[in-house]
């Protein structure tokens, strides 16, 4: 395989630099203002370049960064902090989110047939996973949530088109105990006359 040209070593390097996942705009903005298009074909070349190496270049969420080569991760892994499990109110509602975004709580609680506290999508938002999307037009308003790249990168995920589907999960044994709304998530059409007002109290239960 060829080294990289001029262009493909001024990413690598402003990649490397960075303290976040660039998008291609950035990258190309970054650069001078060069052509999207010419950017996207060095960044392809870059990525087939470090495929065989211990490190990649990936795309989540339409964002590049390096990361460690999945096989030598364990190098790199000393004793890790002991990660909270997400409950199970917390897994069902990340669920509908990543299946059906954006999507608002009266829609989340219409899917999962019982009411979501805010605590549950805090929990989400403190992870990074989920983030508001803005609110929907309706009455009331409501917030409407979405996930975030950082959702995807954290599932190896490179956009919500990779999101398993019920067959695989199910294959897999993942689907306990979240079987039912993964299914509702996968198949729900949210109606845009719930009643947003149900966001307004703090005592709802998991």
């Amino acid at each position: 395989m060829s080294e990289p040209g001029t262009l493909e070593r001024a990413i690598e390097a402003t990649l490397f630099a960075a303290e976040e996942p660039m998008s291609v705009d950035a990258v190309a903005s970054h650069l001078g203002g060069l052509e999207l298009a010419e950017v996207r074909v060095a960044l392809a070349a870059l990525q087939a370049h470090y495929i065989a190496r211990g490190v990649h270049l990936v795309e989540r969420g339409g964002r590049w960064h390096f990361e460690t080569a999945p096989d030598l991760a364990h190098l790199l892994r000393r004793e890790k902090e002991q990660v909270r499990r997400l409950s199970r109110a917390a897994t069902e509602v990340l669920a509908i989110i990543a299946y059906h975004e954006p999507v608002s709580r009266a829609e989340i609680e219409s899917i999962r047939g019982v009411q979501t506290s805010a605590g549950t999508l805090d929990v989400l938002m403190e992870a990074g996973w989920v983030r508001p999307a803005g609110r929907r037009e309706v009455p009331g308003r409501p917030v409407i949530y979405a996930t975030t790249p950082e959702f995807l990168d954290h599932f190896g995920l490179a956009s919500r088109r990779d999101l398993p589907g019920i067959d695989e999960l199910r294959a897999a044994g993942l689907l306990d105990p979240v079987d039912e709304a993964m299914e509702a998530a996968m198949r729900f059409e949210p109606d845009e006359t719930d009643d947003p007002d149900s966001d307004d109290d703090e005592n709802l239960a998991d």
